[in-house]
């Protein structure tokens, strides 16, 4: 009885384990509910066990980072922000995207995030990364001074979003756009647990109600739903 009550234990802390490597899982067990408020709140300071999530050879598969890229239409010498930017896996997509002569605001709420990012800004010898240590009430970006805002995986993390989402506008151009890609609200092979995910139309009502306008939508992405907004006093009559 000893030796299979062990074996139990074993298999429950292996469970256990690997559910914290689950993209956005929430080791933490808080989640919340009701409009604009995250859904998921959780560590991510362990750089290394993140690293096998976000940094996982079967993630272009699905994630398709080249297509994604591609579809945003960047500019060389643009300036970027990757919201939530976490190890980096777009970051260094959108820097070889906008250039030397271009920025990339890799914005993190973790310093750990943020001292790997800026090792890896090193060791690609792409200085045009710039990381930043936000805080979760406000993504300290320069005002007005940032053409685009990539945002993957990271939006039903944020919280308060009614205040925030004012924030992204004030730090976007007159013709700047905000990028959200999340998980569809559905059961998926990859990605958090349903109860975390927000439904596409959900994120749709709370950025137009934020100042903004959706302009695309692209369809290739199979987990994700593709969301590109610009500000509303964006438009060209």
């Amino acid at each position: 009885m000893i030796v299979i009550a062990r074996a139990l234990l074993a298999v429950l802390l292996l469970s256990t384990s690997c559910s914290r490597l689950r993209a956005d899982s929430d080791a933490d067990g808080h989640v919340e509910h009701g409009p604009g408020r995250a859904t998921s709140h959780r560590s991510f300071a362990d750089v290394e066990a993140w690293k096998k999530v976000f940094d996982a050879p079967e993630r272009p598969n699905w994630q398709m980072p080249e297509r994604v890229i591609a579809a945003l239409n960047l500019k060389a010498g643009q300036a970027v922000a990757d919201l939530g930017a976490g190890t980096g896996y777009f970051t260094i997509y959108l820097a070889r995207a906008v250039g030397e002569a271009g920025s990339v605001y890799a914005v993190e709420v973790e310093p750990t995030l943020v001292d790997h990012l800026r090792q890896r800004a090193e060791l690609e010898q792409l200085p045009q990364i710039l990381p930043i240590l936000a805080s979760k009430d406000t993504p300290r970006l320069p005002p007005g001074g940032v053409d685009l805002i990539l945002v993957v995986d990271t939006f039903h993390h944020l919280d308060q979003r009614a205040d925030y989402l004012p924030k992204l506008a004030a730090a976007l151009k007159p013709r700047g756009r905000l990028v959200v890609i999340d998980w569809k609200k559905e059961p998926l092979p990859e990605g958090p647990p349903l109860d975390h995910k927000l439904a596409r139309d959900e994120v749709v009502a709370e950025v137009t109600a934020a100042g903004f306008e959706l302009a695309e939508s692209p369809d290739f992405l199979p987990y994700q739903y593709f969301l590109i907004f610009r500000r509303t006093d964006a438009r060209v009559w």
